[in-house]
């Protein structure tokens, strides 16, 4: 099966809340989104009286994503913590964020999202340090464990994330860190989600950020729990080619598909490219980076894919994709049922009239010719050479009788 989206709310949609953007994406034909958690406003404080026996998920206009009891640092997320009512001294780490206000909020959003057959997946903060200082490291794990909250409320399959700017050593050194924390991160999530969440690694454009071809394959291949992600602009970025036929895109495809255990996840849009490292994101129809190869190997082949419009037109290249993959299904159609070549119908034979019997039907498209009136006597004709003799008989006989009179 193959699913087509946008990376965020449509920009055709009226309304700009989630709901929204779910039912527009629904209404234009797509059946995929990726929710996009940029801006992250926590707030750390205690459990107020109120709010004391209850269930984290049960307290209203309140988006919570930690339970903890210490109230001066930002505590980590906890199953366990989210299973227990309130105490006292409990303190509760809330978000907030403009597409849900609290649990019930996610859970409706989770309901229409499912009635709608919209697959939705969600994307971390983009700035992410793990090699920066200890509090950068700290809010960049915290940042993805909360996408991860936010996606098991939302019913998402994927936690979609980068993994930052290597280490000032040496870049071997940096990768096994990376993999180490991006390990240990894939297993809280598959607990605290029951592994119906998984932690996706997406490549990156840029030489200085991690995230390779190789790297990343290496590191979903080390870490349990993590999936790759597909991004083809970055990919085309950083190795500075346009993926021109799907011959060249085929194995890049087998190899991230064969690394995923699921449905290949799928980003792509235009891009530009400038010195090195430097490239920028546009429509499909103005980048380097063509989507008819694409679509031409995703219709020959019959992958399991979700393909994430990151363009800045978001929904009008995603049906545009669509559009590409559609026409590549009709010409695959095409070549396995080619249509048969009709043959001109036998000419009929003539029809042979009998001798004495009846006569034979005319054939069908012509008129039948009429059949010859009957004469009234039957009698044989006379021979000319009798008739002649007498016409001569009948003459003579009345010049005679003229000319007795006369006398």
């Amino acid at each position: 099966m193959i699913r087509f989206g946008p990376a965020g709310i449509p920009l055709s949609c009226k309304g700009r809340t989630l709901r929204d953007g779910i039912a527009d994406v629904h209404h234009l034909g797509l059946t995929a989104m990726e929710i996009q958690f940029i801006k992250v406003n926590p707030l750390t404080r205690r459990a107020l009286d109120e709010e004391i026996g209850k269930l984290p998920r049960e307290i209203p206009q309140q988006l919570i994503v930690g339970v903890g009891e210490d109230a001066s640092s930002v505590a980590p997320p906890s199953p366990e913590a989210f299973g227990q009512p309130l105490r006292r001294r409990d303190s509760i780490t809330t978000l907030t964020w403009s597409l849900a206000k609290d649990a019930a909020d996610l859970d409706q959003t989770k309901a229409l999202a499912r009635g709608l057959d919209v697959e939705l997946t969600l994307h971390a903060p983009y700035y992410v340090d793990f090699f920066g200082s200890t509090d950068a490291r700290e809010q960049s794990t915290r940042q993805i464990q909360w996408s991860g909250v936010l996606a098991q409320g939302l019913g998402a399959r994927l936690a979609v994330t980068h993994l930052g700017f290597y280490g000032p050593g040496d870049r071997a050194d940096s990768i096994q860190s990376l993999t180490e924390i991006a390990t240990d991160l894939a297993g809280w999530l598959g607990k605290f989600s029951k592994g119906k969440v998984r932690l996706a690694i997406e490549p990156s454009g840029h030489p200085d950020v991690f995230g390779s071809r190789e790297e990343v394959l290496e590191l979903v291949r080390k870490a349990k729990g993590t999936v790759p992600v597909l991004n083809l602009p970055h990919l085309a970025a950083r190795e500075r080619t346009s993926f021109e036929e799907a011959e060249e895109l085929e194995p890049v495809v087998r190899e991230f598909a064969r690394a995923t255990s699921g449905p290949l996840y799928l980003n792509f849009s235009g891009v530009e490219f400038y010195g090195p490292g430097e490239f920028r994101l546009t429509p499909i129809k103005r980048g380097l980076v063509r989507f008819d190869p694409l679509a031409e190997l995703l219709a020959e082949r019959d992958y399991d894919v979700t393909v994430i419009s990151s363009s800045p037109l978001l929904e009008h290249d995603a049906m545009y994709m669509k559009l590409l993959y559609e026409r590549g299904l009709t010409r695959r159609w095409t070549k396995l049922h080619p249509p048969a070549v009709a043959k001109p119908p036998p000419k009929p034979a003539a029809p042979v009239a009998r001798a004495g019997g009846p006569r034979a039907p005319a054939p069908k498209g012509r008129p039948a010719p009429p059949r010859p009136k009957p004469t009234r006597s039957s009698a044989p004709a006379r021979p000319s050479s009798e008739r002649r003799a007498r016409s001569k008989r009948r003459g003579g006989r009345r010049e005679g009788g003229r000319s007795g009179r006369r006398r």
